[in-house]
């Protein structure tokens, strides 16, 4: 099948995130690059659109001029900006008609996301979100288990995102994320924290009601949170406990779930990600392991993302592909897939907003 267009704004070569979104698009030839705005720096901009091999006609100085160009000639934007400008962007660009693939968080409020979301109805646009991990093989497994009844009736889900990035030298290298002009009323728990909130829903299929937050300023002078404790409720009552950090000395990546039902339970963790542990009361434990033979019997989604043969680690880029393989897919059939979308993205920013509300006020419980 012939590859899709797309375009990039931001991330321009040698940052983080830009590369990994080109790489994913490009394991399965999903989307050719052609156009692309990479940086408010000139000549960083234009070395990022020679070193990606781009027509320099079409390696714009902003990303307006982009999406004025650009509209009609590209199937999808890529937007790997700074948080401030996540919902200028995508909102010019649904408005004209472009399908979005947007960076986390959607926007710096929920008002923002859910106008978002309104114009991506009203335009028939997609508008696809990198919460990346629910991409991994063995967290769609996962969220299978759980919705075919292996492990009973959930009860409670323990999720930890820990970081120990802002006790590095130079906060992890990224110090415009403890700017409130830049990154917005939030650090940890709009940068990781809504990966958390999405993991959660994703698998167990059920929804945040309420929460109660504990907001942590431990390594900066301008307040933003970068450590969070949040009690939940979810629908049909359950219950979730979700901690969230940037200041946990020596963790890299620790992003761990734990769901408990009445017949058993399930154990995920991206640092180890080919395997899933579920625990039964009285009998021992399972170990499913990423492309074994009989991973499709339980979950075709689990295996359809399974890429490399079993013992040969998947990670990151593969299960941001993985998403995008969905997205891509919708953006040629017109149909939703299994990618986290507008719903997700509001989701989060009501997640967001409702933590920052809860722990304001001496962490009381808050409807999201």
């Amino acid at each position: 099948m012939k590859p899709l267009k797309y375009a990039i704004a931001g991330g321009a070569v040698g940052s983080f995130i830009g590369p990994i979104h080109r790489m994913a698009v490009r394991l399965d030839r999903l989307a050719d690059l052609v156009a692309g705005s990479f940086s408010r720096d000139a000549e960083k901009n234009a070395a990022s659109g020679a070193e990606l091999g781009l027509d320099p006609a079409r390696v714009y100085g902003d990303w307006k001029e982009l999406i004025a160009t650009e509209h009609g000639r590209i199937d999808f934007l890529t937007i790997c900006t700074t948080n401030e400008s996540h919902y200028a962007i995508a909102k010019a660009a649904l408005e004209a008609g472009i399908d979005v693939f947007c960076e986390k968080p959607l926007s710096l409020s929920l008002k923002e996301a859910e106008e978002l979301g309104a114009i991506a109805r009203r335009k028939r646009r997609m508008l696809g979100i990198p919460f990346t991990y629910t991409g991994y093989p063995m967290v769609k497994l996962a969220r299978d288990l759980v919705k075919n009844g292996e492990l009973g009736t959930i009860d409670k889900v323990v999720m930890e995102y820990q970081q120990g990035s802002f006790r590095k030298k130079g906060a992890g290298g990224r110090p415009w994320k403890m700017d409130p002009k830049i990154a917005g009323p939030s650090c940890v728990v709009s940068d990781i924290g809504v990966h958390a909130f999405a993991m959660i829903e994703y698998v167990t299929g059920l929804e945040v009601r309420e929460l109660l937050a504990d907001l942590s300023t431990y390594g900066n002078d301008n307040g933003l949170d970068d450590d969070a404790s949040i009690l939940m409720r979810l629908s049909k009552g359950a219950k979730a406990a979700l901690v969230t950090s940037k200041v946990a000395t020596g963790e890299e990546n620790g992003v761990r779930l734990r769901v408990y039902g009445r017949k058993a339970s399930l154990f995920w963790d991206q640092e180890d990600p080919n395997y899933l542990h579920v625990k039964y009361p009285d009998a021992p434990e399972r170990i499913w392991k990423r492309k074994a033979s009989y991973i499709g019997e339980a979950s075709a989604a689990a295996l359809r993302a399974s890429r490399f043969p079993a013992g040969h680690h998947e990670g990151f880029v593969e299960a941001l592909a993985n998403i995008y393989d969905e997205f891509v897919a919708a953006v040629r059939t017109r149909r939703a897939g299994d990618f986290p979308g507008a719903r997700a993205g509001i989701r989060s920013m009501r997640f967001v907003e409702a933590a920052l509300k809860s722990s304001k006020a001496r962490s009381q419980w808050t409807a999201l």
